[in-house]
Parts: C-alpha cells; sequence; structure tokens
C-alpha cells in the first residue's frame, strides 16, 4: 500500500505544479504535452491527479509525528522531568547544626 499512497503524492504533486503553472503563466502543461484539454491522453492524467488526491486524503487526518502515532495507537507514554529530586531541607539544617 506504502507504493500506491507514494504514487498518489506524486500524481498529487504533478498536479500542484500544473495549476501553479496555470495560475502564474496562463500556461496548462499537461495540455501541451498531451494534445490539449480536451485530448484523451489529458483526460485520464487529469482523471489520475484527481484520483490520487482522494487516496492522499487520509494523509490529511494522519498523525503528524512519531509521539501522536505511538498514543493514537493507545499507548500510554510517561515522560519524566529534567528537574532534579528536592533535597529534604531538615537535611541541610542537621549539617549546619554539625
Amino acid at each position: 500500500m506504502d507504493t500506491i499512497k507514494r504514487i498518489a503524492l506524486a500524481l498529487v504533486i504533478i498536479g500542484g505544479i500544473n495549476w501553479g503553472l496555470i495560475g502564474l503563466f496562463q500556461f496548462d502543461l499537461v495540455a501541451a504535452i498531451f494534445g490539449g484539454q480536451d485530448a484523451a491522453l489529458s483526460r485520464v492524467i487529469y482523471t489520475l491527479v484527481g484520483i490520487g488526491a482522494l487516496l492522499c486524503l487520509p494523509l490529511l487526518f494522519a498523525p503528524a509525528d512519531e509521539d501522536e502515532r505511538e498514543s493514537a495507537r493507545g499507548r500510554n507514554l510517561t515522560y519524566s522531568t529534567e528537574f532534579a529530586e528536592e533535597n529534604d531541607p531538615t537535611e541541610f539544617k542537621n549539617d549546619k547544626e554539625k
């Protein structure tokens, strides 16, 4: 399944670059390469990009980092602090009296 996600992501990137070119320069790269927007091959590419976007949709809701993934699996994470244990103040008082 990882391969399908990578292919889908590549298609979404291609679509994003194409939309960027359309927005900035009014140039449709897919249509230029494959014979216009109405050409069958261009329509296939547009359809594959759309399917790739749908397959990438779950990535939007996936946990972003390792801690979130582990907590999503139901693991109970314990975090320790960087602070040292506090000493008993009576120990210092006894040391001064000696």
